[in-house]
């Protein structure tokens, strides 16, 4: 557990983006329409059920940071695109160009959609994370580029609270992932916190929630959740998801479905 689960789980995020962009594995985002990164993000502390989220934002490595900021320094809980960028920068948050977040490699992604040579659900991709502090409190903060393709402006599930994610000390701390119009049409996180406030345990209520966006709506998705006793569950129906959980000292890990490995915390 950490000190305090809003402040850190902004920079787990950007350490993750980091990492990525050290190994070559991922830089920037996928590409929309017009071959430029558009990039969403949302972020929600249980204890008084403040928020953020930003949407459309461009020429930003880390949109979770000025997510964060929109719920600590406005009265507001979601700012898009021109107006996110004008707080972002009077904020502080440091602009890049946008030809730094395109790669190769999405481009090549981008092509491949237009030819429609993709495999539609490999081009899910979302940063979540959930905590909860030596407090009892919970959070979660999820950040996303889209879908591969996305017309111009297009808003998925990520930054819209009780989609993408939400938190609440009394019941938990839940972030999505998975097809962003499913995941709205679902309500997901919130959805999945009902089942936890119904009496049924993180894993069932995982189990229900992902359950009801397949059959109802024949979406697919993952979840990550956390209660304030520290208690946690990772469940999906896409192909694989990777993911990581930290508690006592041990850091548990997987992609594949039965795949778990377990090595101590240095």
């Amino acid at each position: 557990m950490i000190p305090s689960s809003t402040q850190e789980i902004p920079k787990g995020l950007a350490a993750v983006n980091r990492t990525w962009m050290k190994t070559k594995i991922c830089c920037g985002s996928v590409l929309n329409e017009d071959g430029e990164v558009e990039m969403d993000a949302s972020i929600m502390n249980g204890k008084d059920l403040s928020a953020g989220a930003v949407s459309a934002v461009r020429c930003v490595a880390n949109p979770i940071k000025v997510a964060r900021l929109v719920m600590e320094k406005t009265p507001h809980c979601f700012l898009t695109d021109q107006g996110a960028a004008k707080f972002a920068a009077a904020s502080g948050i440091p602009t890049i160009p946008g030809e730094q977040l395109v790669t190769e490699r999405n481009k090549k992604r981008l092509e491949n959609e237009k030819l429609q040579k993709s495999d539609y659900q490999k081009n899910l991709g979302t940063v979540g994370a959930v905590a909860v502090d030596c407090r009892g409190n919970v959070a979660y903060a999820t950040s996303t580029g889209g879908v591969v393709n996305k017309m111009l402006g297009r808003v998925g599930d990520t930054p819209c609270i009780g989609s993408g994610g939400y938190a609440d000390n009394d019941i938990g701390a839940v972030s999505t992932t998975g097809h962003g119009e499913s995941i709205l049409k679902v309500n997901l996180a919130r959805l999945t916190l009902f089942h936890v406030e119904q009496g049924k345990t993180l894993e069932e209520a995982a189990d229900a929630s992902l359950g009801y966006m397949k059959s109802k709506v024949k979406g697919v998705g993952g979840v990550i959740l956390v209660n304030k006793a520290g208690d946690w569950a990772v469940k999906w129906t896409s192909t694989s998801m990777p993911w990581g959980a930290a508690k006592d000292g041990k850091l548990y890990s997987g992609i594949d479905l039965g795949d778990t490995s377990i090595t101590d915390l240095p």
